[in-house]
């Protein structure tokens, strides 16, 4: 009742021009596994106990095969623009890129604007074994491959994302070694990031040699908040905010690393910034929730976060935020944090912030007639709109996600979508949000 309630009210207008979008990833929708070479996910998920559910991502949506169908959602919704992210492992693979000129030109037909993200966590396993992020080619290589997509679908897509989350394909993949490729460096892990920024810098460059107009990034971003005033909690908690946010985000918008970070990246950095640091037209952030961050505890022991085995020799320790409704995921839904933490993007970065993009925003709830989710959004979208009002300069929303999907190391058991998918059957079913979602679009355009 208290869902229905909070939903009746009408969403404020958003101007005119607004970008409204879904969101997928490649390796977490389009199955066909065995029509492209290996990722690093294909080997993480093929071990035992990789994945809790214990399921793999080989059939996944079957996107690739069903991709009309799923089109034919995204238009029906009402939204104008569609974030995908291509494979690199398909586009290695013969006739890899035919399927991407396939889906933008069924984007295009129903109106839809493609956004591909080219990079989102399914590294080829061939790049991987010369290296992978740890290695200073694999930028180079990104940068060959981002130019080779352009060439292809370039000419029907104006909106380009160079990669997604790289703090969680550095510190969940390399440093923790809870997602792929599953290495567990903890700090040796900071080469992952450089290269990946690197990579950023490098495929900006050869998007607008191909006459590019419209790039952006997608990192991750929340609030960070000290479990008390204690100085310790503090110094933690301002460390954990350096690791996960100005880590990523300084070196794009201001040129440079974080105080005492720079000296721990390798090679020539200085140079490396310059090229990290190229003018972007918007910057895309993932929102979910903030964290509460205090001291490292004494226990001695690994503890458990959100899902994630923290190791005990962390310098920080992340807390239970109370008070708040959590998703099935067990994260706080704070609407009002998303207010905060774009305001503080704006005080921060001030006029080198380019326009934002909130290019993920979502929960995991189960359910066909998911009020939750409703409630969650509705949420999320007046605090954006609050943010605005109060100056910042937001230009689109993509939900996060457009259908349930292979949620990475926890299999099938987390479902973001607003479609729900039988992955027995594959059929596809508009939930409530879906519904909910298209008459707030119909609503914003009357």
């Amino acid at each position: 009742m208290i869902a229905r309630m909070a939903a009746s009210e009408p969403i404020p207008p958003f101007p005119r021009d607004f970008l409204w979008g879904v969101s997928t990833s490649a390796h977490q929708i389009e199955g066909a596994v065995d029509e492209r070479v290996p990722s690093v996910w294909d080997a993480f998920t093929a071990e035992p106990g990789r994945v809790k559910d214990g399921s793999t991502a080989d059939v996944a949506c079957d996107h690739v095969h069903r991709y009309r169908e799923d089109v034919a959602l995204i238009d029906g919704l009402g939204v104008g623009a569609y974030r995908f992210s291509i494979s690199w492992p398909r586009v290695l693979s013969p006739g890899g890129l035919d399927f991407y000129d396939r889906l933008v030109d069924a984007l295009c037909a129903a109106g839809v604007r493609p956004v591909p993200t080219l990079f989102h966590w399914d590294l080829p396993l061939s790049v991987e074994a010369a290296g992978g992020w740890l290695k200073r080619d694999t930028a180079s290589l990104f940068a060959e491959y981002a130019a080779q997509v352009a060439d292809r679908i370039g000419d029907r897509v104006d909106r380009w994302i160079t990669l997604n989350e790289p703090a969680e394909h550095t510190l969940l993949g390399h440093a923790l070694g809870q997602h792929a490729p599953g290495r567990q460096l903890l700090f040796d892990a900071l080469p992952v990031a450089h290269h990946q920024l690197l990579a950023h810098g490098l495929a900006v460059r050869a998007l607008r040699a191909a006459g590019a107009t419209d790039i952006g990034i997608a990192n991750s971003h929340g609030p960070t908040w000290p479990a008390s005033d204690e100085p310790a909690d503090r110094e933690a908690a301002d460390f954990y905010d350096v690791l996960l946010n100005r880590l990523f985000a300084d070196p794009l918008l201001l040129g440079r690393y974080p105080e005492g970070i720079g000296e721990l990246m390798p090679g020539e950095v200085d140079a490396d910034l310059k090229v990290i640091s190229e003018p972007v037209d918007w910057y895309g952030i993932n929102f979910y929730q903030p964290t509460k961050v205090g001291a490292p505890l004494d226990s001695g022991a690994a503890t458990e976060f959100s899902g994630l085995t923290l190791p005990p020799e962390l310098p920080f320790s992340p807390r239970e935020i109370e008070g708040y409704p959590v998703t099935d995921f067990g994260w706080p839904v704070v609407p009002e944090a998303l207010t905060e933490l774009l305001l503080s993007f704006r005080d921060r970065y001030g006029d080198r912030l380019p326009p934002l993009v909130i290019t993920e925003n979502g929960c995991s709830y189960e359910g066909i007639d998911d009020q939750e989710r409703i409630t969650y959004l509705d949420g999320h979208l007046r605090a954006l709109h609050r943010a605005m009002e109060a100056g910042v300069d937001v230009r689109g929303y993509f939900v996060w996600s457009l259908m349930d999907n292979f949620e990475w190391a926890e299999g099938y058991a987390r479902r973001f979508g607003l479609v729900h998918v039988d992955h027995a059957t594959q059929e596809r079913t508009p939930k409530a949000s879906y519904h909910w979602l298209r008459d707030v679009l119909r609503a914003q355009r009357a």
